[in-house]
């Protein structure tokens, strides 16, 4: 598979979605977590959501527990909480592994586009942010450390391709 839009993950109901529902959008891939320092991310990736929602853009959320287990929640609990603790309404899929030998295959697919420092693959912390084009392609790979504001303009550059 070469494309973002080649691969099917779960929703937060584990109902099959085909990523090629988001064809011709820009999306932001985040392995997000509800007990994380990086958590307070939840309102600058809403923020950027609602304000190019309209423009083909789409944030897609992955959570997973592989990171000092700062995701223990089942997937109605976590999309509780973004929901309440963060008015969340972009989608925040069911939980997945994004490292070792359960990783799912668009994170394999997406650490294979776009490594790390030094050429690493492995997601190093909740909040590896992944940026796909129009056209399914892995453009960037964001630390978690980058805030949602940081990656705005990129994002606006993409939109307007």
């Amino acid at each position: 598979m070469s494309l973002f839009y080649d691969y099917t993950v779960k929703d937060e109901k584990n109902v099959d979605v085909s990523l090629s529902s988001f064809k011709g959008k820009t999306v932001l891939v985040v392995n997000v977590a509800s007990k994380c320092g990086f958590t307070p991310q939840y309102t600058g990736l809403e923020e950027i959501y609602k304000k190019f929602k309209d423009k083909n853009f789409v944030i897609v959320g992955f959570p997973c527990n592989q990171f000092g287990f700062q995701e223990p929640g089942t997937n109605d609990e976590i999309q509780s909480f973004c929901k309440t603790s963060y008015d969340v309404t972009f989608p925040v899929m069911a939980k997945i592994d994004v490292n070792g030998n359960n990783a799912s295959p668009l994170y394999r697919f997406l650490k294979e586009k776009a490594p790390g420092i030094l050429g690493t693959e492995m997601i190093k912390w909740n909040f590896t942010k992944f940026l796909i084009d129009k056209n399914g392609n892995v453009i960037q790979r964001y630390a978690p450390k980058i805030e949602p504001k940081e990656i705005e303009s990129d994002i606006a550059r993409l939109l307007e391709q």
